[in-house]
């Protein structure tokens, strides 16, 4: 069994994986380490791998370093992947931009370029092509910061949050942003789809991440919605690290 930990701004996603199928994922606030130790009392872990996009506490890097199995920390730019990283700055690159990129492509190796659409605290674009090189992506601001925004760089527009009425046009201040914000990333999501359809026709996407948004686009039959993305990229990094070391 392989544990993979998925640290997030906000939240931080555990998942058990049984060779390459997940078990069981558990949520908990991120610096919470309070869930871990059941979990792992629950399942006998014979390694594990974790990625961050924030600077761990010394009290939960110890949490990590002292679990009664090998556990690796991902890396960008550092740690051996199953891809090429073509990032022209590949230390600054996400963890978990990285991982969702392996995950995507592992699916499909070698057979269809990948593009991953994770929208959380940020939305982010990430491709890699049919020959398994990773071309790099593009970062927007998520709904919440849209959302917030809108209130605190204005005088007078309040903070609306994402759940409520969504009327093709708002007509009252609330929907009119509620609207503006949610319509306007998902035009913005379609048209990077609709682009990179033009240039890669066998192209798969993958929709990630906390907020799930219905995408009004006529190739469907291509876009998966995948949350598992993330921890099944770190499983592979693991499993890849596993193999390199034994051969």
């Amino acid at each position: 069994m392989n544990l993979t930990i998925d640290i997030g701004n906000t939240c931080t996603k555990l998942v058990a994986f049984d060779g390459l199928s997940p078990v069981e994922e558990v949520r908990m606030d991120t610096g919470d380490t309070g869930l871990l130790d059941a979990f792992c009392e629950k399942y006998h872990f014979s390694k594990g791998i974790y990625s961050t996009v924030i600077a761990l506490p010394a009290e939960v890097r110890q949490k990590l370093s002292s679990l009664p199995f090998p556990m690796l920390c991902l890396e960008p730019g550092v740690t051996p992947i199953p891809i090429v990283n073509d990032y022209h700055t590949p230390h600054t690159l996400g963890a978990d931009r990285l991982a969702a990129a392996v995950g995507a492509y592992c699916k499909h190796e070698g057979r269809h370029p990948v593009l991953v659409i994770d929208v959380g605290t940020c939305i982010t674009y990430d491709f890699v092509d049919a020959d398994g090189h990773y071309l790099g992506g593009n970062i927007s601001p998520g709904p919440t910061i849209r959302f917030r925004a809108l209130h605190e760089f204005t005088s007078s527009l309040p903070l609306v949050v994402r759940k409520g009425d969504t009327p093709s046009l708002g007509d009252t201040t609330e929907t009119a942003i509620r609207c503006g914000v949610l319509q306007g990333i998902e035009y913005e999501m379609q048209g990077y789809i609709r682009d990179f359809l033009l240039k890669y026709p066998s192209l798969y996407v993958y929709l990630t991440g906390g907020v799930h948004l219905n995408l009004h686009i006529s190739e469907k039959k291509c876009i998966f919605a995948d949350d598992f993305i993330v921890p099944e990229g770190l499983n592979r990094i693991l499993i890849y690290n596993h193999e390199e070391r034994k051969s």
